[in-house]
């Protein structure tokens, strides 16, 4: 009994140990892996095509150079001139055969997230294969004519501890808007799996302080 008192309580250490640690070092890993993925991308397009130019390249400065880039096409973007450069050669590579589709696909997710027409700002509930039985969704698009649907909604509902999810035309009557809790909130504990405590994010966001 003694030793599976001790094993059960080694066992528990374990694990403990492993719940603190492997979100920090997950966490770690991926932030590395994404700062050697941007700084390997200097070296890699001038490495061989400038004489030396490995003598004096710095660990970092490709990172560095990528979000001085970054910045400066977000700046110099505003201007009128700028601007319609940057129209034309969208509308270049949107027209493009086989090219529009990759161009234009990664350009709607990156401003559904980000951009101006952010699409995963209305958090929603969402009753798809029953009506008693709820999911955490997103609304993308409020009409949808152009499938034959009349007052159907698109929703896209994330997929938990997965960088994916799907796409679902449902009728209004069968979706709650939510307004207690944002849009990042609803898909954090989407992913999370439930898991995430919203008590303590709301009320982060409600007062300014944990309670």
């Amino acid at each position: 009994m003694a030793t599976k008192s001790w094993l059960r309580k080694l066992l528990q250490i374990f694990l403990q140990g492993l719940i603190i640690l492997a979100p920090i070092v997950i966490t770690i890993w991926a932030v590395t892996s994404l700062f050697n993925f941007v700084d390997r991308i200097l070296p890699d397009l001038f490495g061989d095509a400038i004489p030396g130019f490995s003598t004096y390249y710095l660990p970092g400065m490709g990172f560095i150079v990528a979000l001085l880039l970054i910045f400066s096409v977000g700046y110099i973007s505003s201007s009128f001139v700028v601007g319609k450069l940057v129209e034309l050669f969208d509308s270049i590579l949107e027209k493009t055969p086989g090219i529009k589709i990759i161009y234009s696909t990664l350009k709607d997710f990156f401003e559904a997230f980000a951009g101006n027409k952010r699409k995963f700002d209305k958090a929603v509930l969402v009753a798809v294969n029953a009506e008693d039985v709820w999911q955490i969704g997103f609304i993308t698009q409020q009409e949808v004519r152009e499938f034959g649907l009349n007052d159907f909604v698109a929703v896209y509902i994330p997929q938990s501890y997965a960088f994916a999810g799907h796409l679902y035309f449902v009728k209004r009557q069968r979706i709650k808007l939510l307004t207690d809790i944002s849009a990042a909130d609803a898909m954090k504990f989407a992913i999370s799996g439930g898991v995430t405590n919203l008590d303590e994010d709301l009320s982060v966001n409600r007062s300014g302080t944990t309670s």
